[in-house]
């Protein structure tokens, strides 16, 4: 049903195929076709006209369908160019997110390495403070040891000291009482001794000497007058029995043989 134009010299047809093929049969009658020049000639011209008309078909479908495709493509570039504008939109958005997250990361890097650094130092220093603190309970735990033997021994020096006053407590009454000995407390911790009655002439001439007990509780013998020769050797054996009542009898005797002997020169 659809309508064809066929151009040929001197001639224009306009119609469907079934048109042109009676425009021909009408145009040629059945005597001429008894013509074999005609019978050719209509062939001919058939066989062009086949051919103009399967060429204009070709070419209306080829372009109606060159038509849609071109559409079609113009279509699907727009569609991929639309995509691709995203696309780099958005890869653009990420790469600049990536950029800064990279800042980021490098400013939080140089944070951790400074607060690394910082915790060093505060490692080290603790370490070092606790290296000191474990020196300094060393030396107390040692001052500690060091007291409590100080303590026993001071208190074993304050029981022989008090031992030792008893003894000499108990001397002094003695000799206070038979022998005229007199104690008195110097300052700094020294004794003097002091020895009447050694003349009979001269009951109140005086006889002394000094003496002082150390922190170990050790006697020495600081000064004698009249002096003895004899007195370092009595220092010595007191030092070592530790017998004072010995210790002043013997200085007493030696008194008084100095005083005898005195006497007879």
């Amino acid at each position: 049903g659809k309508l064809l134009t066929i151009r040929a010299p001197n001639l224009k047809i306009k119609g469907n195929l079934f048109d042109i093929v009676s425009f021909f049969s009408k145009r040629y009658s059945m005597a001429s076709i008894k013509d074999p020049n005609v019978v050719e000639q209509f062939s001919s011209r058939l066989e062009e006209i086949r051919s103009k008309l399967l060429g204009q078909a070709m070419g209306e479908a080829l372009n109606e369908t060159a038509a849609e495709l071109c559409q079609e493509h113009r279509l699907y570039i727009k569609s991929v160019c639309e995509t691709c504008t995203k696309k780099c939109k958005e890869d653009e958005t990420m790469f600049e997110m990536i950029h800064k997250y990279k800042q980021e990361m490098k400013g939080n890097t140089s944070f951790l390495k400074e607060k690394a650094a910082e915790n060093l130092e505060i490692v080290s220093d603790v370490e070092d403070k606790e290296h000191h603190k474990a020196l300094l309970l060393q030396k107390i735990e040692k001052l500690k040891k060091d007291q409590a033997k100080n303590m026993e021994l001071i208190q074993s020096q304050n029981k022989a000291n008090k031992d030792r006053l008893k003894k000499l407590n108990k001397c002094k009454d003695v000799f206070q009482k038979h022998l005229s000995l007199e104690i008195r407390k110097i300052q700094g911790e020294k004794l003097q001794f002091v020895f009447r009655n050694i003349s009979r002439k001269d009951p109140d001439a005086v006889h002394m000497f000094l003496l002082h007990l150390d922190a170990e509780g050790v006697y020495h013998i600081i000064s004698c007058d009249p002096p003895l020769e004899t007195m370092a050797h009595f220092e010595k054996k007191l030092q070592e029995t530790n017998n004072f009542t010995a210790f002043l009898a013997n200085v007493r005797r030696e008194f008084v043989a100095l005083h005898t002997s005195s006497k007879m020169a």
